[in-house]
C-alpha cells in the first residue's frame, strides 16, 4: 500500500508498446483500455485487442507462456 506508482518503461520515444502484438500506445502512458500485468518483476502492457483475446488466461492468472 505505501509503494510508490512507478512511470511505465518506456521503449524509445514510441512510449508504451504491447508484450503481444507490439502495437504503440502513442503516448509514456498505457490507454485506460490496456490491462498492464508484472511479470517476473518486469510489466507488460496489453493493447485492449490482445486483452479480450486472452481475457480467461490472464482472469486466472496463468503465466503468458501458457497461452
Amino acid at each position: 500500500m505505501d509503494e510508490e506508482t512507478q512511470r511505465p518503461d518506456a521503449a524509445g520515444t514510441e512510449g508504451v508498446v504491447c508484450a503481444l502484438c507490439e502495437t504503440a500506445a502513442g503516448s509514456h502512458d498505457a490507454p485506460p483500455t490496456w490491462i498492464c500485468s508484472v511479470e517476473n518483476g518486469s510489466r507488460r502492457y496489453l493493447c485492449d485487442c490482445c486483452a479480450r483475446t486472452h481475457i480467461r488466461a490472464i482472469e486466472s492468472r496463468l503465466d503468458s507462456a501458457w497461452w
